[in-house]
């Protein structure tokens, strides 16, 4: 199965006043993740908004995505134990014939 990694090169953050986002890139990082297409050198990354920003302020993210292949292990399934209980099931539940919506 493929997955992809997040590979961050980079932060920046909202121009006040404008719908712009200044971002800076490690070019060390970047380059290592350059790739060519008809002779061309190109560099796709994505700018996402951070959940809080950093100490110095930046609300953005920079990151390359990877496809990686990830290993497959099986998830673990639980097997119901002796001491659990099943649930009861409600009694009395009312249900509406029609709904307004």
């Amino acid at each position: 199965m493929k997955t992809f990694k997040k590979i961050f090169v980079g932060k920046g953050k909202q121009v006040e006043g404008l719908q712009i986002i200044k971002v800076t890139v490690n070019m060390n990082d970047l380059n290592n993740l350059c790739y060519n297409y008809n002779g061309d050198t190109y560099a796709t990354f994505e700018i996402a908004k951070m959940k809080e920003a950093d100490k110095f302020g930046r609300e953005f993210t920079v990151y390359v995505s990877r496809k990686e292949d990830a290993s497959e292990v099986p998830e673990k399934v639980e097997e119901p134990t002796k001491t659990s209980k099943p649930k009861k099931a409600k009694k009395n539940k009312i249900v509406p014939a029609e709904l307004p919506f």
